[in-house]
């Protein structure tokens, strides 16, 4: 990819999109026969292909395994020692990408190298242009998105360590990006890259809150964010108003760059103090806020697909359903992969189309006509469980199956699992869409019984959905852990409840609570319910109501082991870590069971 294509913007953009998914067969072996030229006399290639002066497409085809992220750890923790990065590629590795740990368990450390961020800045320009299609007018006013950084960590020889969104933030690409319309933010970039998670969520608001007739579009990465935003708002507001009626910043912002560029925001503006103070008094409970608060705002911007569409409910109550929810992009840490181009469809219709200039795709099939045909293991991690010739080109892929994504990167990542399992939903030109159904590995497990990410959360949306939002009640978050510390071991959910979204909506009785629990294990599978009810070999589902607040510290306590960001946090769907079990028992408010056995036929 040519640098000058980091300058497309509207129309440009577009029709670059449309050549790239014109032609994604002759655009995706282009990209692995130069990932090949670029790191031919790497280490790992030369083991797998030998030491030729060449190696052809059809070399890598049959001779490199598929890998997960043991097969090149050891080469990944050997370059951060110090060895050359021509163990696995071919130009320097310039940092290390730390992915957020919460949906594998833990933390890995990605290779990157300086042109992977003109890959992620050219996915970043499509954005815009391609919702502007659908929302015209966006430059004409500022967007309201928070954003966040973690601090850096280092390995042992010197290389940064950090997220990958920090390294976006922190990278020449961010901070001298074009000052156009579409790059209008309320936050300055001082608020933006402060690393003390309180006072760039507090300045963030408030300089969101000071532009609010102005505010177009708002957002963060995850839509968990968003709503932890709307939290700490609710908390800070007066402490907002306070600061906009007299024009001093709040004593607690001591970070010097953030502090300045603040003040230079703020200035005594008693007027819109006293039209945030009524909002904020009178919204009680806060349904609509968002767009009380932002009046003008067309849309809200987030990551509303796989575990994240259950925040889809408390968007729309605090947006009072005014706002679309536009999930505009698919990325990780190892690689960004594609874009929304249907941005306004509905949250449980989202497909991202693939652009084959991100880096080599292939894809593992896994399943179709609505059937999964491989199990979701969470011990499958052997290199050698997928034999090659098994993999499928994107241009191969079939509509209405389902696959597990394999990524090739000119950063030294070889036919690499990244774990998500993928749906055709269609095609864009000649180029596939997917929608992201799950991560692949199971999350519980305690006999003969393995559910996966997609069949909890399907079986806990059903269970609130007409249990809990039909009495006026909101699942805020739920993670889960399967506890075998008696026989038989059961499945234990830990729910978070906001019950008080009514202001005449009784307490939540532990009636419901047992109907729930019944409700979330009629939505498992046949080797559930049979374990359940024949063989007896798992006990009746537990389900742990937890104080308000409590996943907000979950996740404090994440960010602060040195993994997620609050950008790329996602509550994790299982949890086996100790101070994460302890911390959600010491906040326990109820404990409720199964009433009955799940209905089973043989």
């Amino acid at each position: 990819m040519d640098g000058k294509k980091l300058e497309y913007k509207g129309v440009e953009a577009l029709k670059e999109l449309e050549r790239l998914t014109s032609k994604p067969n002759e655009v995706q072996e282009d990209i692995l026969r130069k990932i090949l030229a670029q790191n031919w006399d790497t280490e790992y290639l030369n083991k797998f292909m030998g030491k030729s002066a060449t190696k052809s497409v059809s070399q890598f085809k049959k001779s490199v395994p598929v890998i997960t992220y043991k097969g090149i750890r050891p080469y990944i923790l050997r370059i951060g020692n110090g060895e050359d990065s021509s163990l696995i590629t071919g130009h320097p590795i310039t940092e290390m990408l730390c992915s957020s740990g919460t949906s594998a368990g833990e933390p890995k450390l990605v290779p990157s190298i300086a042109e992977d961020l003109d890959r992620r800045t050219f996915l970043y320009n499509l954005i815009m242009p391609i919702i502007n299609q659908y929302v015209p007018g966006l430059g004409e006013g500022k967007a309201m998105y928070l954003y966040f950084v973690k601090a850096e960590m280092s390995t042992p020889c010197g290389l940064p360590a950090r997220t990958v969104l920090t390294s976006y933030y922190k990278s020449c690409h961010f901070k001298q990006r074009p000052h156009d319309p579409f790059n209008d933010l309320t936050s300055p970039d001082a608020a933006i890259l402060c690393y003390d998670g309180h006072q760039t969520m507090y300045c963030q608001l408030l300089a969101g809150l000071i532009h609010r007739r102005r505010v177009l579009r708002l957002g963060a990465v995850f839509a968990s964010a968003f709503l932890r935003a709307i939290s700490f708002l609710e908390r800070h507001w007066r402490d907002f108003c306070l600061d906009i009626r007299t024009g001093k910043l709040h004593d607690d912002i001591t970070d010097p760059d953030c502090r300045s560029a603040m003040l230079d925001l703020l200035e005594p503006d008693p007027d819109l103090a006293d039209e945030i103070e009524q909002i904020c008094c009178q919204t009680t409970p806060w349904k609509g806020i968002v767009c009380r608060l932002w009046p003008n705002a067309r849309y809200i911007e987030a990551v509303v697909t796989g575990s994240m569409s259950q925040y889809v409910p408390a968007l729309k109550y605090y947006s009072d359903e005014k706002f679309p929810l536009i999930c505009p992009m698919y990325a990780s840490s190892e690689c960004y992969f594609g874009v929304n181009l249907n941005p306004l469809c509905d949250p449980t219709e989202v497909s991202f189309t693939l652009l084959p200039n991100m880096g080599y795709f292939e894809f593992i099939p896994l399943g179709e006509n609505g059937k999964f045909l491989m199990d979701f293991d969470d011990d499958d991690e052997e290199e050698d469980g997928v034999p090659p010739s098994m993999l499928v080109d994107l241009v191969h892929v079939k509509l209405g199956c389902y696959y597990e994504l394999v990524v090739t990167t000119f950063s030294g990542l070889y036919r690499y699992r990244i774990g998500d399992v993928l749906l055709v939903t269609g095609f864009h030109n000649h180029t596939p869409q997917f929608r992201f159904i799950c991560r692949r590995y199971v999350v519980l497990s305690i006999d003969n019984d393995k559910t996966n990410e997609e069949d909890l959360h399907r079986s806990i949306t059903a269970a609130t959905r007409k249990h809990l939002e039909s009495r006026n009640a909101l699942l805020v978050e739920y993670t889960s852990y399967a506890d075998t510390s008696s026989v038989p071991g059961h499945y234990v959910i830990y729910w978070e409840i906001n019950n008080t979204i009514h202001p005449h909506a009784p307490p939540i009785s532990t009636e419901v609570l047992e109907e729930c629990c019944i409700a979330v294990e009629e939505g498992l599978d046949y080797v559930y319910r049979r374990c359940r009810t024949n063989d007896k070999s798992v006990g009746p589902l537990e389900i742990r109501v937890v104080k308000a607040g409590t996943f907000e510290k979950l996740m404090d306590l994440f960010i602060a082991q040195g993994g997620a960001s609050i950008n790329q946090y996602k509550a994790p769907r299982c949890v086996k870590s100790k101070a994460a079990l302890k911390l959600l028992n010491a906040n326990l408010s109820g404990c409720y069971f199964s009433p009955r056995d799940p209905t089973w036929n043989p």
